[in-house]
């Protein structure tokens, strides 16, 4: 039995003589996966602008810090310039993942938005180790820093980072490749915080190694930003089960809704992006069933009560045949 879509996008239905199922037509036959991106202009706007704004600042900062000579500022400015990259990449991503399926990539490129933000997670990581790492060399070989210069770039970034964290921030959807670009921006922030602080303390007491201290607490903050964001985009690579997806309930609320059905089984669920659920399931049927009918209520069922995106459905008159 031919897929159940709606009627917007139905096929006139082919006759079948084996196990009836759900399919992924070639685009050319009439139907495809809608899988429209969620706001993604107005998120490729955001990104963009933030962008701009770390990129433009990163240069005024690294002429305060030849000026003042302060090699703090010098060591943000890298900082900045990394993450400026990671939004360029952000970006990238979100162009895209625009791009529609495809013979090569029946599924369309949503996937490169997650592999985006996994790379952002993995320079997360970098940026930590590069912070502690220049921590403990300017905790064992002091470098003589100018508080006053130094507070006044950190006060002016930190007001960038905040413009630009508020641009990042979601109302009402949450994207996985938005939140790496926002998890950059945040660490930003942080740093401009612990860099005011420490000119604050260098300018009242001139102690200098409040600048590493407060440099190593920042980069435990950004570690379990990076650990979470690294976690969540490898289960998505991994095709792993999306975590408000609980097999054994979809078997039982299909079972329990439809009393017509069998049993349901082989069920499978794994993410294309962070805000797409797929699902494929077989379902053994009494043989005289109204394949068509339970094809277009299961479909409606799994979108309704469990958000999935796409589902292929397998429809089992005689019994599963990959059962032994």
């Amino acid at each position: 039995m031919a897929d159940q879509l709606p009627p917007s996008d139905r096929e006139m239905p082919a006759a079948s003589s084996g196990p009836s199922h759900s399919h992924d037509p070639h685009p050319h036959h009439g139907h495809h996966l809608h899988l429209n991106p969620e706001g993604g202009p107005e998120n490729q706007r955001r990104v963009l602008f933030a962008m701009l704004l770390t990129g433009g600042f990163m240069f005024a900062e690294v002429i305060g810090g030849l000026l003042s000579g302060s090699l703090a500022l010098l060591a943000d400015a890298g900082h900045m310039l990394t993450d400026s990259a990671a939004l360029a990449l952000a970006w990238l991503a979100f162009q895209i993942a625009r791009r529609p399926a495809d013979a090569r990539r029946s599924f369309g490129y949503r996937r490169f938005e997650v592999l985006a933000a996994f790379a952002n997670g993995l320079a997360l990581f970098a940026i930590v180790a590069w912070i502690l790492f220049e921590a403990v060399q300017r905790l064992t070989n002091p470098v003589e820093i100018h508080g006053a210069p130094m507070l006044g770039v950190a006060a002016v970034g930190l007001v960038v980072n905040i413009i630009a964290l508020k641009i990042l921030h979601q109302d009402h959807t949450e994207n996985i490749n938005i939140r790496g670009a926002r998890m950059h921006v945040l660490s930003d922030l942080l740093g401009s915080v612990a860099a005011i602080a420490a000119a604050l303390v260098i300018l009242a007491t001139g102690w200098t190694p409040i600048d590493p201290l407060l440099s190593m607490l920042v980069a435990v903050l950004i570690m379990r930003g990076a650990w979470k964001l690294l976690q969540q985009s490898t289960h998505i690579l991994l095709e792993g089960t999306p975590d408000d997806i609980n097999r054994e309930a979809v078997r039982r609320h299909l079972t329990e809704t439809m009393p017509e059905l069998i049993d349901v089984h082989h069920i499978h669920a794994w993410s294309l992006s962070d805000s797409q659920t797929v699902m494929t399931l077989h379902a053994q049927i009494p043989e005289q069933s109204d394949q068509a009918a339970l094809l277009k209520r299961m479909k409606s069922v799994l979108a309704q009560r469990f958000n999935v995106s796409h589902a292929t459905i397998q429809l089992e008159p005689c019994g599963c045949p990959d059962r032994h």
